[in-house]
């Protein structure tokens, strides 16, 4: 997470693609700070997706 998530609104994320690393704006239905690991769990356009906390 390079970004943080605000409740109401995009962060940004890193997403590791085709062996390197791309920036995409990321949703999610929770606030989620800078730095946490997260998961996509879905795409909402070609550079948005939809992502979660991943599971410690």
């Amino acid at each position: 997470m390079t970004v943080p998530i605000p409740p109401d609104g995009p962060g940004e994320v890193l997403v590791s693609v085709r062996g390197g690393s791309e920036v995409y704006a990321a949703w999610s239905g929770t606030s989620i700070g800078r730095g946490i690991r997260v998961i996509v769990v879905d795409m909402i356009s070609a550079r948005s997706v939809m992502v979660e906390p991943l599971p410690t």
